[in-house]
């Protein structure tokens, strides 16, 4: 069977890897760039900085600070409104994953014409996008060099799954001092969506050696470092290994995809505005459990990457060892128990398990699963 491995051209990474970036934008000859960042880095001062940054070198640059924390389709028109007034020739993505998808939305539809929903699915677009240099500031999305762009279509309450080759960066920037002021819950969140992407990359069926390799390594240093990161968030080696493995754990699921957590928090986000990587952590280990009656071997590997000893154990005590692992891993670093705590209600199960059976990302989960398996699901994470 034949595979694609999809990865932006350049990615620079490391402590104070933010002047060697700046330099590398002026080598693409970029004259105008829209900044696409959120309020929060805006008032940060971290956005005008990069402004800075670009002018002395003598690229000019507007700032759209309006992605919202689950970015809608009428979010990407306002930014796309917006460069296409100031006639810029590149976008900078500033952030974590929502500006990051805010700006990949802005982009290809800059080039390809249409709204952002005409390219929900698997690659649907015919152009590159607008060329996109992803700067991040947290250690868990890994939108920054993935294919995928996740946008929130209010009118039906879904998130709509954008999987397309033409919206990975050209360039993407991971320099762990510019994570350091992350707060604890967001350290958190975000860790656990890596540890979500790595677990479903490497039970994926569409998993090969080069995803199941950095899949591991992911998993091992999320094991190794997610909880300083949260304790102590100046402790730069902490981040450093964070960002290497949420990068990691990005090369994983940009080329291996996802599974049903991913379906299923989509739902969540898109229905009730949740966090993504909350919603993620708190599915992960229910949907494992279904998974494991068909990945127990694979889930083995998962809980010997997150340091549990399995030489003595099965494939299905493997598995279960994996479960534990990661749920006293979310406790360690206090993420909500359940969907209860964050809002979500029982009646809406029928309605959240039919739209993630849409998603795309469930097409690679090794156990198919019929409606009411995915409600059960649901129920279960409560």
């Amino acid at each position: 069977m034949s595979s694609t491995f999809f990865i932006p051209a350049v990615n620079i990474m490391g402590i104070g890897c933010l002047d060697e970036a700046m330099t590398a934008i002026v080598g693409y000859g970029f004259r105008k760039a829209l900044i696409v960042t959120d309020g929060g880095l805006a008032k940060a001062g971290v956005a005008q900085r990069i402004a800075e940054q670009l002018a002395v070198r003598d690229i000019d640059s507007r700032v759209f600070d309006d992605a919202k924390p689950n970015p809608s389709i009428a979010n990407v028109e306002q930014g796309l409104a917006l460069l296409q007034r100031e006639k810029c020739d590149f976008v900078i993505s500033l952030g974590g994953g929502s500006p990051h998808d805010c700006a990949k939305g802005i982009a290809l539809c800059a080039t390809n014409g249409g709204r952002i929903a005409d390219y929900e699915g698997v690659d649907r677009s015919t152009k590159p996008q607008l060329p996109l240099v992803a700067i991040n500031t947290t250690a868990g999305t890994a939108s920054e060099m993935t294919r995928f762009c996740i946008i929130t279509d209010e009118a039906r309450h879904v998130k709509m799954a954008i999987v397309d080759r033409n919206v990975t960066p050209i360039l993407s920037v991971n320099d762990p001092a510019l994570m350091v002021a992350m707060p604890k819950a967001l350290t958190a969140a975000t860790g656990m969506d890596a540890l979500t992407h790595a677990v479903e990359a490497y039970v994926s069926t569409a998993a090969t050696p080069i995803t199941d390799a950095c899949a591991l390594k992911a998993i091992e240093l999320i094991s190794g470092n997610l909880r300083q990161a949260v304790a102590n968030g100046q402790d730069l080696l902490a981040r450093e290994a964070m960002a290497y493995a949420q990068f990691l754990a990005g090369m994983a699921f940009n080329n291996a995809s996802l599974g049903y957590v991913h379906a299923m928090a989509h739902q969540l986000g898109g229905f009730y505005d949740l966090p993504h990587g909350v919603c993620n952590a708190v599915l992960l280990p229910h949907v494992q459990r279904f998974n494991a009656k068909v990945s127990a071997a694979r889930l083995r590997d998962v809980a010997a990457a997150l340091g549990v000893e399995v030489a003595e154990l099965n494939a299905e005590q493997g598995a279960a060892a994996a479960i534990e692992a990661i749920e006293q891993l979310s406790r360690d670093i206090d993420i909500p128990p359940g969907l209860a705590v964050l809002g979500a209600k029982v009646e809406d199960v029928p309605i959240l398990a039919g739209n993630a059976l849409k998603d795309a990302c469930g097409l690679t989960n090794p156990r198919p699963a019929s409606q009411a398996e995915i409600e059960a699901v649901f129920k279960a994470a409560f």
